[in-house]
């Protein structure tokens, strides 16, 4: 399975067993950019916290063993992590979501705008690099609202980061 697979097939598994949460960070690049970043782990952000102990039980059931604070299986390359939410770009709540079909189910993830925000929370606040060129190939491949991107710009409080990266994104516009 890749990384949209497996995402789906996992989501559609805890969601079919009460878990609601949505895929973020990288492994929504991965996807949205059809594998030209590659990640490994699968974020998933719960809307609503469950115990550490459920999720370990439930991925247990399907060869997830827990290590540290990643679920590994040693019949993929993928790992799972439930990083502590609530769902956000920055500081700023996400409040609507993607859904993909697969094979192996559905897949519950940020929009490709919402990625492109995620990624670039951490160029505005880290300088990271990388996030911003991850955010670039999303853009690429996928239809962005950059008025919005530009709005929650403002917001996060940096309009001038935001001015001086617009004309990276080769396909913004929708």
């Amino acid at each position: 399975m890749d990384i949209g697979e497996l995402g789906a097939y996992i989501w559609s598994y805890l969601y079919g067993n009460g878990i609601n949460c949505v895929l973020s960070g990288g492994a929504c690049v991965s996807i949205y950019s059809q594998n030209k970043y590659q990640s490994f782990d699968l974020d998933f952000i719960e809307n609503v916290s469950t115990s550490r102990k459920e999720i370990t039980m439930l991925l247990n059931k399907i060869g997830f063993k827990e290590n540290n604070r990643y679920y590994v299986n040693d019949e993929t390359k993928f790992f799972i992590e439930f990083p502590s939410g609530p769902l956000s770009a920055g500081s700023e709540p996400i409040k609507s979501y993607n859904e993909l079909t697969f094979e192996t189910g559905i897949l519950r993830l940020l929009t490709p705008t919402d990625c492109v925000k995620d990624r670039l929370a951490a160029y505005f606040h880290w300088d990271d690099k990388q996030s911003l060129d991850q955010a670039i190939l999303v853009s690429e491949s996928n239809p962005i609202d950059m008025k919005e991107i530009k709005r929650w710009s403002i917001y996060e409080g940096c309009s001038d980061k935001f001015n001086s990266i617009q004309g990276k994104f080769k396909k913004p516009i929708f």
